[in-house]
């Protein structure tokens, strides 16, 4: 493809996710107005702790709707088992404690590959291609260079980077 088409689609899948995002406000505002569920109770009690931001994950932390980078968890991420480009939404509240929870999972496809430690980075291989995995997905699996595991990736891979590590084989 030309540099031109690569932006155009880079620009697109941007276009998407921002559309992901709102998509995911509309629906919980919805539920929220709508009032008969447990979970709007639960939201309402969320939103007035704080600030409340919605973003992308981006395999380390969440890109907001608001521009900024804001850190996820590597153990919140290892645990929730976070695919790149899931939707999260960050309470932020008086205190400055920090809340994840993730309101809109991507399409996501599970793959086998061997894992691999290189410049002090966790690896998969799949295929010819290499996909980052957090450290602390790698602790808690007490997997080792060299041994097979199992990771979700999104179902659209084109561009991922990152993996989240689903079990060590």
């Amino acid at each position: 493809m030309t540099d031109v088409a690569d932006k155009q689609i880079k620009r697109l899948r941007s276009l998407l996710q921002e559309a992901e995002t709102s998509l995911g406000a509309a629906k919980e505002l919805l539920v929220s107005l709508v009032g008969d569920d447990a979970e709007a109770t639960a939201l309402a009690k969320d939103e007035s702790l704080g600030k409340v931001i919605e973003g992308v994950f981006d395999g380390q932390n969440m890109v907001g709707s608001d521009g900024k980078t804001y850190p996820v968890p590597a153990n919140y991420a290892s645990k929730s088992k976070l695919v790149q480009g899931d939707i999260l939404k960050l309470t932020i509240a008086d205190d400055g404690a920090f809340m994840y929870k993730q309101i809109g999972p991507i399409a996501r496809k599970q793959v086998v590959g061997v894992l691999e430690l290189k410049d002090g980075h966790y690896f998969v291989n799949v295929g010819k291609k290499q996909y980052r995995i957090l450290l602390a997905s790698v602790t808690y699996f007490k997997a080792k260079p060299g041994d097979q595991v199992s990771v979700n990736i999104p179902e659209d891979d084109e561009n991922a980077e990152w993996a989240a590590l689903e079990a060590a084989l």
